[in-house]
């Protein structure tokens, strides 16, 4: 587990610029955060640096969104949805146990069992500062655990 602290929201879309350069298809990442704190922010500019030009939404009316970049993206919001039966419903876990591309899933602490064995998790808390936000970055399950070696090491000797 590591944290980055990033001061402003052109230093967040930097850190997800980062990651992006580093993220393999196959990779589930797991957004976690109140509302308003960076995720959909975060993985705009991560599809961004992924080849993504048209626009990047949070899916949160639409569940899902599909975007064609060097490889698919897809972008999960389950902020709406009130119980697993629903992620059933959309084939959630066909999408996250063996992803092609890579899968984006924010809120998924509302449901956890739901989450595939292994996953990438970023953790986003509003800091001190208006714009300051802590952003953690932890893998569950050892799928993700070199990567997140990878990955701290990247946004470390890059800042």
């Amino acid at each position: 587990m590591f944290t980055c602290i990033t001061r402003s929201a052109a230093e967040t879309a930097e850190l997800a610029a980062k990651v992006g350069q580093r993220v393999r298809e196959g990779t589930v990442i797991a957004l976690i955060g109140d509302l308003g704190a960076g995720k959909t922010l975060f993985a705009k500019s991560l599809a961004r640096t992924l080849g993504v030009e048209g626009e990047v939404t949070s899916p949160t009316f639409s569940l899902m969104n599909v975007y064609k970049g060097i490889c698919p993206i897809l972008h999960f919001d389950l902020y709406r949805l009130n119980s697993e039966d629903e992620l059933d419903d959309i084939g959630f876990s066909e999408y996250t146990d063996d992803p092609e591309g890579i899968v984006l899933v924010e809120w998924p602490d509302k449901f956890p069992e739901a989450m595939p064995e292994n996953y990438l998790t970023i953790e986003f808390k509003k800091g001190a500062a208006a714009n300051e936000r802590e952003i953690t970055f932890s893998a569950v399950g050892e799928v993700y655990e070199d990567f997140l070696k990878e990955l701290e090491e990247f946004c470390q000797f890059s800042q």
